[in-house]
């Protein structure tokens, strides 16, 4: 049997991974591709730890109270949660054919983790850190202004997450930009996010198709 793609997409908070994950399986599997969407943090233990943390229900003991685990705490524990991920659910399906749609992977722990801890070092230590991190076929970056982003996680809030800082987004926004300079050997394609839904799903599957040899009919 054929082995199965693996498709990331990656962006700021806000940028529409979710909803494009969604409706890129929808579309493929309606051509009759065998397919399955999965997430990062994944829902494998680790991830299911690092979920509680990021909505403040799992915190640790700090000098002046209960705090977030520190940054390099998390980018340990989104090593792990990945390792779990692409042993237990990534690779056994690419291996039966399945093509595998990822919001979010290894790309989201250099941006965020090297972000939080200020240090433009931190980049190579968490990328050491996910070196056996199979590497996608394909990255698909949604790109979108960082005002227009955060306008959108407030329509959609229900509780602020360890994440939620305006200019951490600012700058995550332009580290995005750029992520392919952290990811050489990587095919990364960008798109522009802040368009109609529509719009951006078909750019997304046109980036899909090129990465499958098709041409459009």
């Amino acid at each position: 049997m054929i082995e199965g793609n693996f498709i990331v997409l990656e962006g700021v908070d806000g940028a529409g991974t979710t909803t494009h994950t969604r409706i890129l399986q929808e579309a493929l599997s309606a051509r009759g591709l065998p397919v399955r969407a999965t997430r990062e943090p994944s829902d494998g233990p680790v991830g299911v730890l690092i979920r509680q943390i990021l909505t403040g229900r799992c915190v640790v003991p700090g000098i002046h109270g209960s705090r977030p685990p520190s940054w390099t705490t998390m980018a340990l524990l989104f090593a792990a949660d990945r390792v779990d991920h692409i042993e237990a659910e990534i690779v056994p399906n690419m291996m039966d054919g399945v093509t595998i749609i990822s919001d979010r992977y290894d790309y989201s722990s250099v941006a965020y983790q090297s972000l939080s801890a200020g240090d433009d070092a931190v980049v190579q230590w968490v990328k050491t850190l996910n070196e056996h991190a199979r590497r996608p076929d394909l990255t698909i970056v949604l790109d979108i202004p960082p005002e227009v982003a955060e306008r959108r996680r407030i329509e959609r809030r229900r509780g602020r997450e360890l994440y939620d800082d305006e200019e951490l987004q600012k700058r995550l926004a332009s580290f995005y930009d750029t992520i392919e300079s952290h990811f050489p050997g990587d095919t990364i394609v960008h798109v522009d996010a802040n368009r109609a839904i529509d719009e951006v799903a078909a750019d997304v599957m046109k980036a899909v198709r090129e990465l499958r040899g098709e041409t459009e009919t």
